[in-house]
């Protein structure tokens, strides 16, 4: 969410942006809420001169009794009533006026970072850099589902039945592996630095609002019936959460952490969910980095947690590369946005396997998550970036170490989780 002031103060930079995200319906939103605005500060100086004239009047009706000149204090008395009856229906105003101002506020996009390359969707997103070799090998690589069915690895069938489609149970090695690439993950960040944490993966609707857009709420979210909860699409909104309402000291800053959680998304949108895959499901699980930070340093965190991504994915022998998100493709609260996309020597081309982003204050000013230094208490900025997030993650490792004999070669890294295997063998 933006500053009023900013928006105040810069009407056609904020509509430009909007202009430049392709969400040309939300310009009348600007003129919408300088006006609220203007309204607002209109009666909380009348509010203020009210109160103050109702203290003076106060006081002088003291000193008229004192000096027996009783009409003019029954005339200030009379005064006093009328701004005692005019006081609560301009307070009523302004608080309903607010309420409307940020319900619209919300609802305008962050300001974009001036790198950002302007496309009105993710297929002018711009590619930045490769990291390692994608290669096609000599012999053919099955559809992720028919690899993990060679190790009797997958059960959609049963899952049809308890949770329907969008679900799944993972069996025997596959599910190792599976748990295994998380366990690695963990591992990888928090000898980054990063502090480990479980979160908890429901949340209240203050939280998510002060987390991500109504359109990702949206698309995204599942709501506990009857409760003010709602299960957490990533738990980047359980730990940006953690910190609503609260000022940092400036030297604890950055708080660098690395947090486990199961995932669960409606996936509106995403027409026929595959029947037999893993790549497009209601529920999975992810090892995430948020960093909370000083705004100085926010750009230099960026850089480095995206790095830190491609860094895991090629000790796994994956070839990745990192993709610009042009600026109809961010979500309107990030300034800035690049994906790192895992090869698929099947499909002979990249897919998305996590997302880094930077939000400026956005999330911070929506929860109030400040930090006090010398200078003053001024708003954070909050980062987020996929480490893992399986089994998108784990159909680019199974594509990628998969042999011509059936087998799935593991890399050393990952043999102390898979109890010192080598390569998986197939069942059938």
């Amino acid at each position: 969410m933006l500053d009023i002031k900013f928006v105040r103060e810069n009407p056609e930079i904020v509509k430009q942006n909007i202009r430049n995200k392709f969400q040309d319906h939300k310009l009348v939103l600007v003129d919408e809420v300088i006006e609220l605005d203007k309204r607002i500060r209109s009666l909380k100086a009348e509010g203020d001169t009210l109160r103050t004239r109702k203290n003076e009047a106060s006081k002088e009706i003291g000193l008229c009794m004192r000096e027996k000149r009783i009409n003019d204090a029954e005339k200030l008395k009379e005064e006093v009533k009328n701004i005692n009856e005019k006081l609560p229906e301009i307070e009523k105003e302004e608080e309903e006026l607010s309420i409307k101002l940020r319900e619209k506020m919300l609802v305008i996009p962050n300001i974009i970072d001036k790198s950002v390359p302007i496309g009105k969707d993710d297929t002018e997103n711009k590619e930045i850099e490769r990291f390692g070799e994608p290669v096609v090998p000599n012999y053919e690589i099955p559809y992720h589902a028919d690899i993990i069915d060679r190790f009797n690895g997958l059960d959609k069938e049963s899952s049809g039945r308890t949770s329907g489609n969008g679900f799944y149970y993972l069996m025997g090695d596959i599910a190792r592996l599976h748990s295994a690439m998380l366990s690695y993950a963990r591992d990888f960040m928090i000898n980054k630095g990063f502090t480990y944490c479980i979160p908890p993966f429901m949340i209240h609707s203050d939280v998510v609002n002060g987390v991500m857009s109504f359109e990702e709420m949206g698309a995204m979210m599942y709501k506990i019936e009857n409760e003010d909860l709602f299960l957490i699409g990533t738990s980047e909104h359980s730990m940006i959460g953690k910190f609503k309402g609260q000022i940092i000291k400036e030297e604890d800053l950055p708080l660098t952490l690395t947090s486990y959680s199961p995932c669960f998304r409606k996936e509106v949108g995403a027409h026929g969910l595959e029947e037999r895959g893993l790549y497009r499901v209601h529920q999975f699980e992810k090892q995430e980095m948020v960093v909370i930070c000083k705004p100085e340093d926010s750009f230099t965190w960026y850089n480095k947690m995206w790095s830190y991504t491609v860094e895991f994915f090629r000790s796994l022998d994956i070839p990745v590369r990192t993709l610009e998100c042009c600026s109809g493709d961010l979500a309107d609260l990030k300034v800035k946005s690049c994906d790192v996309e895992a090869w698929s020597p099947r499909q002979k081309k990249y897919f998305e396997v996590g997302s880094c982003s930077t939000l400026g204050d956005a999330q911070a000013r929506r929860l109030s998550i400040r930090t006090k230094g010398e200078n003053g208490t001024y708003l954070t900025h909050t980062l987020n970036n996929t480490v893992l997030a399986s089994p998108r993650g784990l159909i680019a490792f199974l594509e990628n170490n998969y042999q011509e004999d059936g087998s799935v070669l593991i890399p050393k890294v990952l043999q102390p989780y898979m109890g010192g295997m080598t390569k998986l063998t197939p069942k059938k």
